[in-house]
């Protein structure tokens, strides 16, 4: 298994999502999205498998008016001001070569080979 958590050092979803690793003796690589966030391909191989980019983003953030613009901007534009904002990114998103999850979801983890 090649396991990435991208995630945010202060989210607790994320911390449970390393934590469920740690206890199993699964080795994982954690991606900070405040430093560091998601490439264009990364972000899009993992839209692709959760439903597309509506999905991905937390409507429910602290960035109202951030997320009302990238509600209503034109499509093609989405992905670019979703990428620049790495904090309206649904956590943890955990990806285990093309297999990928958003949020909290032990019970797909332990399916994984």
């Amino acid at each position: 298994m090649n396991i990435q958590i991208f995630g945010t050092k202060k989210c607790n979803d994320t911390k449970k999502a390393q934590r469920f690793f740690k206890e199993r003796g699964i080795k994982f690589q954690f991606i900070d999205m405040k430093e560091k966030g998601m490439s264009k391909g990364e972000f899009n191989s993992v839209a692709q498998v959760n439903g597309g980019l509506d999905n991905m983003i937390n409507w429910d953030g602290k960035d109202k008016d951030l997320l009302a613009l990238i509600k209503y901007i034109a499509d093609e534009d989405k992905l670019d001001k979703v990428l620049e904002n790495p904090q309206v990114i649904k956590t943890p998103v955990v990806r285990n070569g093309r297999q990928s999850t958003i949020g909290y979801q032990p019970d797909v983890w332990k399916t994984w080979k």
